[in-house]
């Protein structure tokens, strides 16, 4: 017996285009079954499902999804992409996009950066005042 896990979003009607915006935005992502009321599809290989189960519930920042990312190039990417549209500029690398989901982009190197005894102190007042994160700025303090 297989089991597998898997996040389950609830929208308000909206579903099918999150899906295929979220599917524009990942590599490796695909829609894989479709209806009225719910769509499953995958952003890089993970699987997701949509529900459009009505208004009652709303995203907040207790669920996030992480983006961890190698470069400049790939945090850029994926911060444009998901405030495009609506979405909204948080602190510390979190932003959410146009349906209210919440996301942290954050650069790989941060943990051996905020590990350096010599230089921890400086990249933590460097990133807490940052939106976006800036490996460059990071890696120079």
């Amino acid at each position: 017996m297989k089991n597998s896990i898997y996040p389950c979003l609830w929208f308000d009607g909206q579903a099918q285009e999150a899906a295929k915006f979220y599917c524009s935005i990942f590599p490796n992502s695909k829609i894989i079954a479709d209806n009225q009321m719910v769509v499953t599809f995958e952003l890089d290989g993970k699987k997701f499902m949509g529900l459009n189960g009505g208004p009652n519930f709303t995203f907040n920042e207790a669920v996030s999804f992480v983006i961890d990312c190698d470069t400049q190039e790939e945090i850029d990417h994926y911060w444009e992409k998901l405030t495009s549209g609506g979405g909204q500029e948080g602190n510390c690398g979190w932003l959410k996009d146009k349906y209210g989901m919440s996301w942290q982009v954050v650069p790989t190197v941060l943990p051996k950066l905020l590990s350096d005894p010599e230089k921890s102190q400086k990249v933590l007042d460097a990133y807490l005042k940052m939106k976006k994160f800036d490996i460059k700025t990071l890696e120079e303090v």
